[in-house]
């Protein structure tokens, strides 16, 4: 079926005009997806606490009409959202006790994340920093210096992790200067860039974006966030591909999520897309347990059944590793 032509004009835009016209209104969500919010069990609580945002180019992946549709899922404020489910928090992986003055979040032995927004062009509902207080730990351009210095002076530190929000939401010019700095520090061997955006945005992977990401010696890591197969269409595929023919090597880490993909043959499918793509299936995550998530939850014995069936039916590189995040822990912790 061809796009729309108010799609067309849409998709000739920058990202940046991309971004900006993305759905943050209920009833607008719903008349593009030829729904009603009356059918549907929708909080404006739930989007007072955590707003709505959706770019097209993920809506457009939705199947319309369709009011169970697992990618819809995802991004819906629904009532079940404002249930107080025990061991739930605001601080699920222990990132607040992890950050220190300078910015840095060090939880792992050698590795370093960097808080560089708060901004994300989508906000998924099962996100685990959903209640970060971005305001005061994002770094701000000084606060970047200050980070960059601690990341010098520790030479245990062999591996950098932008983080956000998405870090590919600052500019090529800003990213540039981040790379730069890191490029100047010799025990940093790699650094790591977990995104969203080849996925929900893919409009931002430009060429001017590939050369900055070039222009580095380091190894560079993309960690794609994609959930299901349905959220890949052709113009993720062109920007994945762009990503994988500049070198840089690609991995996806999945959230295990009721409803959207707790399903052997939903799982299988996912896999094997990403693999199409280049893309290395590498984790399947248990939720992290945040307020406001917890009908998101598969448990720990339906997701190990759900591996088992995984193992029979893909090959072992094709398997994604089933891992939980737990706060003081010296690592991610193997499910499996």
């Amino acid at each position: 079926m061809s796009e729309p032509q108010s799609e067309i004009r849409h998709f000739s835009k920058n990202w940046q005009q991309q971004l900006a016209e993305a759905f943050n209104n209920l009833e607008d969500l719903c008349r593009y997806l030829n729904l009603s919010p009356n059918e549907l069990p929708v909080s404006n609580a739930a989007a007072e606490n955590f707003p709505l945002r959706v770019p097209l180019s993920f809506a457009a992946c939705i199947e319309k009409g369709n009011p169970h549709d697992p990618l819809l899922r995802q991004v819906l404020p629904v009532n079940e959202e404002l249930i107080v489910y025990p061991g739930f928090s605001h601080d699920p992986v222990g990132d607040l006790a992890s950050v220190s003055q300078t910015g840095v979040l060090h939880k792992y032995q050698g590795r370093v994340l960097l808080i560089n927004t708060g901004s994300c062009a989508i906000n998924c509902r099962y996100c685990f920093r959903r209640n970060f207080p971005y305001g005061e730990l994002q770094l701000s351009k000084q606060k970047e210096e200050a980070a960059i210095q601690a990341i010098q002076n520790d030479t245990d530190i062999s591996e950098v992790i932008l983080s956000g929000g998405d870090p590919l939401l600052l500019s090529d010019s800003r990213l540039t200067r981040l790379i730069r700095q890191l490029d100047g520090i010799g025990h940093v061997r790699r650094i790591r860039i977990h995104t969203r955006l080849p996925i929900v945005l893919p409009a931002r992977i430009t060429d001017d974006l590939i050369n900055t990401l070039k222009l580095s010696p380091k190894q560079l890591i993309v960690i794609t966030h994609c959930n299901h197969a349905n959220e890949i269409n052709e113009r993720v595929i062109t920007a994945c591909t762009l990503l994988k023919n500049s070198g840089i090597t690609l991995f996806n880490q999945a959230v295990l999520l009721k409803g959207v993909n707790d399903n052997a043959k939903i799982l299988t499918a996912l896999s094997e897309r990403l693999f199409d793509l280049g893309i290395i299936p590498y984790y399947l995550h248990l939720l992290d347990k945040a307020t406001g998530t917890g009908h998101f939850e598969v448990s720990e014995t339906e997701a190990l059944t759900l591996i088992r069936q995984l193992q029979t039916a893909l090959p072992g590189y094709l398997v994604p590793k089933l891992v939980k995040e737990q706060a003081g822990a010296a690592s991610k912790q193997a499910v499996f």
